[in-house]
């Protein structure tokens, strides 16, 4: 089985596990799912309605996770807004005990002094990570998990990265490509000179531990 955390395609196939990534103000929720409160499309005036049909979702048996959420400093949406906002969303993956999925850009010093002040108990998952091996250092001293998705396939910095780091610090994706899943996995194998059937069974080990445990 091969597992995709985060997609927003609405594609499936009996051999991949997929979470599908749902806004508040989806209307399908019959496949597992995540759900949060997207930076590029936070609004003041709607923000606290969609935060509750957000908790109110996340009680629902098929959501494995809150988000994607987070900051992007190349937005024009106030930054302290997306803070106090990506904030909130914290607060509900630790009462409803979900994993969350996060979207950053030119953002990651603060996202990692937010988990110091916060020190959540739920994993967080930076998703399409696309830094260096460096910065992937970095996050991982600091707790997190780090999602790979196509970049893996043509940057050199990436296949770095993921070289430099221990697969069960690892997941894998689609996001919002065309790639298959089964493409981006064998990239991985190679790039970590690891059979697949290795790789399907370490990130099997990941998810289980991570989303179900």
């Amino acid at each position: 089985m091969y597992f995709d955390i985060h997609t927003h395609s609405t594609l499936s196939s009996n051999q991949v596990f997929t979470i599908q990534n749902r806004y508040p103000t989806s209307d399908d929720f019959s496949r597992p799912f995540s759900i949060g409160l997207h930076p590029w499309f936070l609004k003041k005036e709607t923000a606290e309605i969609e935060l509750s049909l957000l908790e109110e979702k996340l009680q629902h048996s098929k959501c494995f996770a809150l988000g994607e959420c987070g900051l992007d400093k190349a937005i024009e949406t106030n930054f302290d807004f997306q803070k106090a906002i990506f904030i909130k969303q914290i607060h509900l993956s630790e009462k409803y005990q979900k994993p969350i999925i996060i979207h950053c850009v030119r953002a990651f010093q603060e996202i990692i002094e937010i988990k110091k002040v916060q020190k959540p108990s739920q994993p967080w998952i930076i998703h399409g990570f696309q830094k260096d091996k460096q910065l992937a250092f970095t996050l991982i001293e600091n707790g997190f998990l780090l999602s790979f998705g196509a970049a893996v396939l043509e940057s050199t910095k990436v296949q770095e990265a993921i070289s430099a780091i221990s697969i069960d610090k690892i997941f894998i994706e689609t996001d919002n490509s065309e790639v298959s899943i089964q493409e981006i996995y064998q990239k991985i194998s190679n790039i970590k000179k690891v059979p697949l059937e290795k790789l399907k069974e370490q990130i099997h080990i990941n998810f289980k531990y991570i989303f179900t445990s």
